[in-house]
């Protein structure tokens, strides 16, 4: 499936604050009067997840992303050159030399700034997508976090994805800070990432999601750049997908269960024993990523699908592809590897594009058109034929 091409870029957008003022306790207020948020406050709670992200195991339950039961019918002979298969691919009018996205990590700490750049140089070395974490720390002119200017100059040719919360919608935000999230990376897309469950389990999260998909559906009629949709753990089912699309969404990544677990992580951060049980019983909780990457490509059968959650490595790009995803995206499994330099971030993706390569080759499959269509053992995979 063909990517279709990038969308032009509005002309800039006068920067224009958000109306803010001082609530009980120092708290800010945004433009709408709720109270949010310090900087202090936001900037620990993100420095919190990536640390215990990059814990080897988190309490809890882990979901099942559903890969493990999709096995390639083994070709032996592949009448095949191993290095002349072709992984290149387009997306947001940028050429890719695999369809791998570095998916969304973090956006907020200062901390973050060295992650964001290792990613980016990485990601421009080998030629994949990048996708930024949350800018909302930026966007409230609290710090960038490396959320700027130098992030396209370190990725000049690939596609670079801004991110802002479905959550800041429901509270008001609009066309003005989604522009302003673009300018600020030169981006060419926006990614409106959608954590219902985090923020239900979250001590002080955003409560109200009424009227995301509305706001979100202005974005995609006015801002002027493609909207990508993204979950963050928990997975999009077909039926949101189908509104999504029709709400005129580009791209919608189904980010399903079996990775990262934000219900596991903001148990571990916090010390009501109530809050914390709550939080656990839902550490498991979402649409298997292998099942959601399947039921979105059979409702929406010419939409962009993204296929994200739990992917550890290129045998599973492989079956997200197999799928119906048209990129894969991969954030937790690289984060260590973002933690320590740009070189580990290099090898890191260079092996999950390499153990794709692998099972295009033991598929017969000398394109990602051919591995769409390789022939799977029977009774193992989810619905789609």
């Amino acid at each position: 499936m063909n990517a279709t091409n990038r969308h032009s870029a509005p002309a800039p957008h006068p920067v224009a604050r958000t109306a803010t003022g001082m609530g009980k306790g120092g708290a800010v207020l945004d433009g709408s009067g709720r109270e949010s948020e310090g900087e202090g406050e936001i900037g620990a709670r993100k420095s919190d997840h990536l640390d215990i992200a990059l814990q080897p195991s988190l309490p809890g339950s882990r979901a099942d992303t559903g890969f493990d039961r999709v096995r390639f019918e083994h070709v032996a002979l592949p009448e095949l050159d191993l290095d002349a298969i072709d992984l290149s691919t387009r997306f947001l009018g940028r050429a890719m030399r695999a369809p791998i996205l570095i998916s969304s990590m973090t956006g907020g700490p200062e901390r973050a700034g060295a992650i964001n750049a290792r990613l980016a140089e990485a990601t421009e070395h080998l030629g994949l997508a990048l996708a930024v974490g949350s800018q909302r720390i930026a966007l409230e002119g609290r710090g960038s976090g490396g959320l700027g200017a130098d992030l396209r100059r370190r990725a000049p040719h690939v596609p670079l994805l801004a991110n802002i919360g479905g959550a800041q919608l429901a509270a008001g935000w609009g066309v003005r800070e989604a522009r302003r999230a673009v300018e600020m990376i030169e981006a060419d897309a926006l990614i409106v990432h959608l954590n219902p469950l985090q923020e239900a389990v979250q001590t002080g999260g955003d409560r109200n999601w009424a009227g995301v998909l509305g706001a979100i559906e202005a974005l995609a009629r006015e801002a002027g750049f493609p909207i990508v949709v993204k979950e963050v753990g928990a997975g999009l089912s077909a039926t949101v997908a189908r509104r999504l699309v029709e709400a005129g969404v580009h791209a919608i990544d189904v980010a399903g269960a079996g990775g990262t677990s934000w219900a596991a992580i903001e148990a571990e951060r916090s010390a009501d024993p109530r809050v914390r049980g709550s939080a656990l019983l839902f550490s498991d909780w979402g649409i298997p990523t292998a099942d959601a990457i399947a039921e979105v490509r059979a409702a929406c059968p010419q939409a962009f699908v993204i296929g994200s959650g739990g992917v550890r490595h290129g045998l599973d790009a492989a079956r997200a592809i197999r799928l119906g995803a048209d990129l894969v995206g991969q954030a937790g499994a690289s984060l260590a590897a973002a933690d320590v330099s740009t070189e580990r971030v290099v090898a890191h993706f260079a092996g999950v594009v390499e153990e794709l390569r692998i099972a295009c080759f033991c598929t017969g499959s000398a394109d990602l058109e051919a591995l769409r269509t390789a022939r799977l053992r029977p009774a193992e995979a989810p619905a789609r034929s």
